[in-house]
């Protein structure tokens, strides 16, 4: 796996082994994704011949499981929790309230009714 991890990590705030790993499997991601689309539309098209689609699906199959999509999880920048994220912050529950309280967030304000 240490091969896969970037040498310099552009990651700020709290940093522990789970943020890295999502760092790593997102820029690995990133990297590989225009292969698995050409092999997976390969693998799909079938006025190819058999053995060249075959061929392929091994390839895919040999890749690294930290270029699928599903292996990206959100968590947040901050703290690193994997559950209650806002995808469009990337920030816990908890670390969203305590941003947006400070009036860290633009456009963020409590609502009162």
């Amino acid at each position: 796996m240490s091969s896969l991890r970037a040498k310099k990590l552009d990651l700020g705030g709290f940093i522990n082994i789970k943020i890295i790993r999502d760092h790593t499997k997102r820029k690995n991601y990133e990297q590989f994704e225009p292969q698995r689309q050409a092999l997976r539309y390969i693998i799909r098209n079938t006025s190819l011949p058999g053995a060249m689609r075959t061929k392929a699906q091994l390839q895919l199959q040999q890749m690294h499981c930290y270029t699928r999509p599903t292996q990206i999880k959100n968590r947040c920048v901050m703290g690193g929790v994997a559950r209650g994220v806002f995808r469009d912050f990337r920030m816990g529950r908890y670390q969203f309230r305590m941003n947006a309280l400070e009036g860290n967030l633009p456009g963020v304000k409590k609502a009162s009714w």
